[in-house]
Parts: structure tokens; C-alpha cells; sequence
């Protein structure tokens, strides 16, 4: 098994420059940041506070919130998959 090389991938989120170190796409990982950077930017715009931190835990709570809907969307696309899943194996006995 060979482990795949690491890359160190520079971003700016909210004027901070960041090193990071990524074994995935470079340009998947700017373009995550350039995602969070806007997140930050619209969050900070809407705020009225230039506390980082602030601003920082309200987008989290924002990208858990997504993660949580999708953890779900997921969860039901699966449970819909099985049933159908098993409505076609009791078709295919029936035949």
C-alpha cells in the first residue's frame, strides 16, 4: 500500500494566509476555502461585529447545519433504496 504523497497547499480565508498539508487535490482545497472564505465574508457583512471568533463559530454552526440536512437526505435516500431494493427481490420470487 503506498500512501499518497502530501502537498502543502496555501489559502487566504478572511485576509489570514493558511499552509496546509493535503494528500487531495490542491485545487479542490482552494476551492473549499474560496467556499468558506465567502461563507465568512457574507457572515461578517450581515454581523455588525469584526469578532473573528464570532463570525468563525457562526459559520461552523452554518456548515454542521448543511452536513446535518445531507447526513439526513442520505439516510433516506438509503432507507427508499433498500425498500425498493427488497420490493425487487419479491417480484423477482414471485416470478
Amino acid at each position: 500500500m503506498t500512501i499518497p504523497e502530501r502537498k502543502s497547499v496555501k489559502v487566504i480565508i478572511y485576509n489570514q494566509q493558511y499552509s496546509m498539508l493535503t494528500d487531495s487535490d490542491p485545487t479542490e482545497v482552494d476551492e473549499l476555502a474560496s467556499a468558506v472564505d465567502g461563507l465568512i465574508r457574507s457572515i461578517a457583512s450581515k454581523s455588525g461585529t469584526g469578532d473573528l471568533g464570532r463570525i468563525a463559530v457562526l459559520a461552523c454552526l452554518h456548515l454542521a447545519d448543511q452536513l446535518r440536512s445531507a447526513e439526513r437526505e442520505l439516510t433516506e435516500v438509503e432507507e427508499s433504496s433498500s425498500q425498493r431494493h427488497t420490493q425487487l427481490l419479491k417480484l423477482l420470487e414471485s416470478i
